[in-house]
């Protein structure tokens, strides 16, 4: 009778010890719907694949988060054009953009680059499988400030439609 008390008596004590861990790891792991943040270390090309492909998962792992990414890497001249974030949310979805969203699979090419600018060729596969081509580009944010040398969003072209897969 004792070993099995000392054996339940143990068990909770695990118990309790395991769910603070779990609790603890909960309360301080970055959450999945965190945002990656514009830094200097973020090179132009990359800028437009975090931008892709969280527009390919636009409600992964929460509605609009793909948009919302998208907003982040956005030039201050970009969203003083396109926003507030609202705005832009309904821009993207409007039919000039909506192909973005949930896309099948993207393909980037740089065009030209320099020290402060770079411009992309991105291609589009839908979800109703059509090809789309835009002109995407970025730019090094100069001023002085949190985002001070980030590569920044200043421009996507309207889409040039390709034509379907199939």
């Amino acid at each position: 009778m004792k070993k099995e008390n000392y054996f339940w008596k143990t068990s909770e004590q695990l118990l309790k010890i395991y769910k603070v861990i779990l609790i603890t790891l909960f309360l301080t792991s970055p959450s999945f719907a965190e945002l990656v943040k514009p830094n200097n270390g973020i090179e132009p090309y990359q800028v437009v694949k975090i931008q892709l492909r969280s527009l390919k998962q636009n409600d992964n792992p929460k509605k609009d988060n793909g948009i919302e990414q998208t907003w982040e890497f956005a030039h201050p001249n970009n969203q003083k054009n396109t926003g507030p974030l609202d705005r832009f949310k309904t821009m993207i979805k409007g039919k000039s953009y909506v192909m973005l969203l949930n896309h099948l699979d993207h393909k980037v090419v740089e065009i030209k680059s320099d020290d402060l600018t770079a411009l992309f060729e991105v291609t589009v596969l839908d979800r109703d499988k059509v090809y789309y081509k835009f002109k995407w580009a970025v730019e090094k944010y100069i001023k002085e400030g949190p985002l001070k040398d980030c590569w920044l969003t200043t421009m996507v072209s309207s889409p040039m439609p390709l034509g379907s897969s199939i």
